[in-house]
């Protein structure tokens, strides 16, 4: 092993919420520029500009249902009135002509509305009589139609700059008849894992070895806050190898995420490493789990070192990397907020840190939402982590509380807290 670069003085520890503070505002204070995709590409962008109405959605007045187009004043006020049929319009189909009084449509769902008409009564109300529609009394002028303009009009502002683009959005898009559509460009990230006692899936462990999960935790974490994953690469404790990792992750990456190597023990040299090669911004934050999370800077880019224990690298990844992704992308919310949760059983902690604790969160009888704190709260077990759908947040302040107090839980899903 080359020698170990020196352990930095240990600054004081930060607060969760200084951190997440000072993340967010790093984030914010980056550009990362625009980029123009085909829109079956955009799942999951951020839109890069606010995307302004240019033609009413829909364009035109059109059926609501399978129905006949009438005059709202020939609908008759008691018993029955027969109306003229005078032709059908399917949708896609303009409509050529005007209805008269006592006249009809027939129309298809999505077909224009023709001029004179503003009511349809659909066909299940009305009966056929030859070349007449027999109309009963009791339907309602200007039902069923849905006028030019309901869903968008020219000139409103239909997404707007920092939305992340899901499902919806992207047929909110196609609606306005954009086949391409601007974003922020993707964040590169490089993921490093480090450690001589871990070894990837699929090749053989030694018995003081585990197989390497963060690899692929954290990297799914990654492409989840819409970045995208350059590359990982595991090194061995080695200061020599880090450092030349790092330097080279630096040459490509907005942000490299490592994971282990950050604490204060013989094999712990990342913190030593930024300090002769770049900058700490800070290390060290007062969160259970997760505490000797660092960040500072290699040249451009940003270094998050994330500790670690399998528990301890989702909490900090979830608390504060993905807030300062979803900031250096311009969204305008956070992809994983925070809700209130009632706790189903009492809690008790004995230290003066904020603890982030895996939980089932689900909703109540009553719909409130109830947090069932799991007994596997160790950091190194991701059985926990899997069992949960969510991350309890207790304050520094709090020692004890009583089931039915409310706390913030974040709702995640490592297998998909957004598609991508």
């Amino acid at each position: 092993m080359n020698a170990s670069p020196r352990t930095p003085d240990c600054p004081s520890r930060w607060t969760v919420e200084a951190a997440c503070a000072f993340l967010a505002e790093a984030g914010r204070a980056r550009s990362l520029g625009v980029e123009t995709v085909a829109l079956g590409e955009a799942l999951g962008r951020v839109l890069a500009e606010d995307l302004v109405v240019e033609r009413a959605v829909p364009p035109f007045a059109n059926s609501a249902m399978d129905g006949f187009a009438l005059r709202g004043a020939d609908l008759p006020a008691a018993g029955e009135r027969r109306l003229r049929i005078v032709g059908t319009h399917l949708a896609g189909a303009a409509a050529a002509f005007a209805i008269a009084p006592g006249q009809c449509l027939r129309l298809m769902t999505g077909a224009p509305l023709p001029d004179g008409a503003d009511t349809v009564v659909i066909q299940e109300h009305v009966r056929i009589d030859g070349d007449e529609a027999i109309v009963g009394a009791g339907e309602r002028p200007g039902a069923n139609v849905r006028p030019a303009g309901e869903d968008f009009r020219p000139g409103e502002t239909a997404l707007h700059r920092g939305q992340r683009l899901g499902p919806a959005q992207l047929g909110v898009c196609a609606s306005l008849g954009h086949a391409r559509i601007a974003v922020v460009r993707r964040p590169r990230v490089v993921l490093l894992t480090t450690g001589d006692e871990v070894v990837m899936p699929g090749a053989a462990a030694a018995p003081a070895q585990i197989h390497n999960s963060n690899a692929f935790s954290v990297g799914a974490l990654v492409r989840e806050a819409g970045a995208a994953l350059l590359s990982h690469r595991h090194l061995p404790d080695d200061a020599g190898t880090i450092r030349a990792a790092l330097l080279e992750a630096a040459d490509q990456a907005d942000l490299i995420v490592s994971c282990g190597g950050v604490s204060a023990g013989e094999a712990d040299l990342l913190p030593g490493l930024l300090d002769d090669i770049g900058t700490i911004d800070f290390w060290k934050v007062r969160m259970k789990p997760g505490m000797p999370f660092l960040t500072g800077r290699i040249g451009g880019a940003r270094l998050c070192a994330l500790p670690g224990n399998p528990v301890s690298t989702v909490a900090t990844f979830l608390v504060l990397v993905l807030p300062y992704l979803e900031a250096l992308q311009g969204c305008a919310t956070t992809a994983a907020p925070w809700l209130s949760a009632r706790l189903a059983a009492p809690l008790r902690k004995r230290h003066d840190r904020t603890e982030f604790l895996r939980a089932a969160v689900r909703a109540g009888i009553d719909g409130t939402l109830q947090a069932e704190v799991l007994d596997r709260q160790g950091s190194g077990m991701l059985r926990g982590v899997a069992e949960a759908n969510a991350l309890v947040r207790v304050e520094a302040d709090q020692t004890e509380l009583p089931a039915g107090a409310v706390v913030p839980a974040m709702i995640f899903a490592l297998s998909g807290m957004r598609s991508r």
